[in-house]
């Protein structure tokens, strides 16, 4: 073998291959990873032939493995220098060994339990971990606009305010890029999970099983240390004195850089040690740099910065991890595996319903989603009044999550009281809600807090020491509860939409009796507003009596119908048609039935007022007969605009009215009178086409004059564009007050009944 060559042992080969499978890295990838061209070397390398020294030692460095370790050296006289190295590192894996064995009891213990703020029992970590995703680019280094925020909104789908998961790396691809890197995230993100399963999975030796694993709570070591910050040198010449090793044993073991130091919560550390601890931080980093260090903060509170670490910020859960954390918790809380998949199934049939957005829109932060889960184990449901269930995840963040971590806080924004606090962030919700914006800068949210302080908190200060706290204030609401985060810097947004509507319902709702009724007159004109629906949802659910906001968004509507003739003339229509029918079904359903039955035939309306309306079959016959007519008389309209024999086959099979239904003797004759005039079937298809193409429209009008003669319905209303999106956004409206009357507010049934009968009426 050349001087310049190395191959591996039989032994040093498994351990490759088990490196290469364990990062599931093909030969080809492994290649590139080394810079080679072709896999050749690779192959060589894997298969114990001779290869380059530098080669080898990059092959081994990529798969984390020590070349010395896994090399053929030869068995020869070698140097002084030599033998003192192979001495150290023999010591080296020894002590390895034994410090990596002593650390397994007191890892397991301390990582695998997930942390939570819940009373009821948790699932272990490892049950339900769920690959944690990463931003390559932290928000507070994003340069947007209000604008740029607000356009992405435009255009997502599904969660409403979540940041896009482009630019991500997954956690083993992240570490194993990196071996010094800042964990940024929200509280409830997270971040303390993902450091525990690193801890376990190198325990386990899943990964970087040539380190060892050190996870540091840095909040409990500054509690245990009487308010002095951790010395990591001190603290891990104590970790090996534990383990049995020497001060010198574990000095071989730091300089060769075999620690996975996992430093948790820097945030945490109050902000007048924090400073120190940075730098501790920072020295150890470069007088030991061969170790491994990751540290966790919230976005916020990271202020000093790193030299030489890679900054990431953990992403939120998309469909697939919710669906993967969600099967996971059930099948590890359920008595068995049928029970849990039932469970997991039904949570996401229902999270996924249109009427849960605004719960699913929370499970995209894992705290939140643990929330979910733990709410939906007892009963196989969500809470029919979602503003407890948001209530709920607010308390925790608000109070509980640092309370159950042993948290206390020592800033301005910490002594404020509970009640304060929900009335400022209230006052930030309503504020910009009803602006229209999702988005917005840092100057706009410490205005509405400064404004707080000096009418609500009496506040005396000058000016400027006003600005600076709420400026302190801003960030101690996103560091220490995550409900406002930045999306960009300087530009902020709640952390869910759900929680800005459930603030701004609570400002109206905790509204004194003088300005109440005003609050909810402009609230009920935001009917026919989607945006607003969440809103008045919440609201209705909250009021202890809600039959003030339903009627006001009944007299809403009924304004609606005033301001548009057409409308109100169609809606006369309606009325004239229904009191000539004698039917058993309720008139509000028959009213909804007949609004749509021509335009967009969607009866959600009518079977929400009335079951009846499931089966179509079990309507009276003057329903099912005007179905029936309306469906011919749209096909002859899509034969006027598309001539063709399939949709003439279409439309004489629909005309067999007669055959089905018996009709009064006058519309009998002239519907009779008026098939007559369509071509014959056996005509030449050529002459068919010819006659709708220039006495088809003619027909139609006949046809139209037809039915509103003797059946009244079919009017030509002629809208354009606009007054289309009129008509549909008051149907729209209609439904959601039937959604309204039917939800969870405390409705007294004369009302709910005096409302229901009046819908689409004049």
């Amino acid at each position: 073998m050349s001087n310049r060559s190395l191959s591996a042992t039989s032994e040093g080969i498994e351990e490759a291959k088990k490196a290469l499978a364990s990062k599931g890295w093909t030969q080809e990838y492994l290649a590139g990873e080394v810079g080679l061209s072709s896999r050749q070397s690779i192959w060589k390398f894997l298969s114990g032939r001779p290869v380059s020294r530098q080669i080898f030692k990059e092959i081994c460095f990529k798969l984390n493995l020590d070349w010395e370790s896994i090399a053929d050296l030869p068995d020869r006289v070698v140097s002084v220098a030599t033998s003192k190295r192979t001495t150290q590192s023999l010591e080296v894996s020894e002590l390895l060994a034994v410090m990596r064995s002593q650390v397994q009891e007191t890892i397991t213990t301390q990582c695998n339990v997930l942390q939570s703020s819940f009373e009821l029992t948790q699932p272990s970590l490892e049950k339900v971990y769920t690959q944690t995703s990463f931003y390559l680019e932290p928000s507070y280094q994003r340069w947007l606009e209000v604008s740029d925020l607000e356009s992405s909104l435009a255009k997502a789908e599904g969660f409403r305010l979540s940041r896009p998961h482009s630019n991500t790396l997954f956690d083993l691809e992240l570490v194993a890029k990196q071996d010094k890197v800042v964990v940024l995230g929200k509280p409830g993100a997270g971040k303390t999970t993902f450091l525990q399963y690193l801890a376990l999975q190198c325990n386990q030796g899943k990964y970087r099983r040539d380190l060892i694993p050190c996870f540091i709570q840095l909040r409990t070591e500054w509690e245990q240390s009487h308010e002095e910050v951790v010395k990591l040198p001190t603290y891990l010449f104590d970790y090996g004195k534990n383990c049995g090793l020497s001060h010198q044993q574990t000095k071989i073991l730091l300089e060769a850089g075999k620690f996975l130091l996992l430093l948790d919560g820097l945030d945490e550390v109050p902000q007048q040690y924090r400073t120190v601890l940075c730098k501790n931080i920072q020295a150890f980093s470069q007088e030991f740099y061969k170790n491994s260090l990751i540290v966790t903060s919230r976005n916020s509170a990271q202020q000093f910065h790193f030299r030489g670490f890679t900054y990431v910020e953990i992403a939120d859960f998309d469909h697939d991890k919710i669906q993967y954390f969600v099967g996971k918790w059930f099948l590890s809380t359920s008595k068995n595996k049928t029970e849990g998949k039932k469970k997991a199934q039904q949570f996401l049939e229902q999270i996924n319903s249109p009427e849960n957005q605004a719960i699913r829109e929370l499970a995209v932060t894992p705290i939140l989603l643990n929330l979910l889960c733990s709410v939906f184990k007892e009963r196989s449901k969500f809470p029919r009044q979602r503003a407890k269930l948001y209530e709920t995840g607010l308390d925790i963040l608000l109070q509980r999550w640092d309370r159950s971590r042993g948290i206390e806080r020592d800033d301005f924004y910490h002594d404020l009281p509970l009640l304060d606090k929900r009335k400022l962030l209230s006052k930030i919700a309503v504020r910009t809600f009803s602006q229209g914006h999702y988005f917005f800068e840092g100057r706009e949210i410490q205005e509405i807090i400064e404004d707080y302080l000096c009418n609500h908190c009496n506040f005396q200060e000058e000016m400027e020491a006003v600005w600076l706290t709420s400026e302190a204030v801003l960030k101690s609401i996103e560091i220490q509860h995550g409900i406002l985060v930045e999306r960009a810097k300087d530009i902020y947004s709640f952390s869910h939409l759900t929680f800005q509507e459930y603030f701004t319902a609570r400002y109206i709702v905790a509204s004194d009796n003088e300005n109440l009724d005003n609050r909810l007159t402009d609230l009920a004109q935001k009917i026919t507003d989607e945006n607003w629906r969440e809103v008045i949802l919440l609201t209705i659910s909250m009021l202890p009596k809600a039959d003030i906001l339903l009627l006001k968004l009944k007299e809403s509507l009924d304004r609606f119908v005033e301001r548009n003739v057409k409308l109100k003339n169609c809606l006369e229509s309606l009325e004239k048609k229904v009191k000539s029918l004698n039917l058993s079904h309720k008139e509000s359903a028959v009213r909804a039935f007949y609004f749509t039955l021509f335009n967009h035939r969607d009866f959600n309306l009518a079977l929400s007022l009335d079951d009846q309306f499931a089966d179509q079959r079990k309507l009276s016959k003057d329903i099912q007969l005007d179905s029936s007519l309306v469906r011919s008389f749209m096909d002859s309209l899509t034969l006027v605009k598309h001539p063709n024999i399939k949709h003439f086959l279409s439309l004489c099979l629909s005309l067999e009215i007669e055959k089905k239904f018996q009709l009064d003797a006058n519309f009998l004759e002239n519907f009779i009178t008026l098939k007559k005039q369509l071509p014959h079937l056996e005509q030449k298809k050529e002459d068919i086409l010819t006659w709708w193409k220039t006495q088809g429209q003619e027909w139609v009008n006949d046809f139209r004059a037809l039915l509103i003669n003797h059946r009244n319905i079919c009017y030509d209303w002629q809208l354009n564009e606009e007054e289309e999106e009129l008509w549909t956004c008051f149907y729209n409206s209609n439904v959601f007050l039937v959604q309204c009357l039917q939800g969870d507010g405390n409705i007294r049934a004369k009302v709910k009944q005096e409302i229901e009968s009046s819908l689409l009426s004049i």
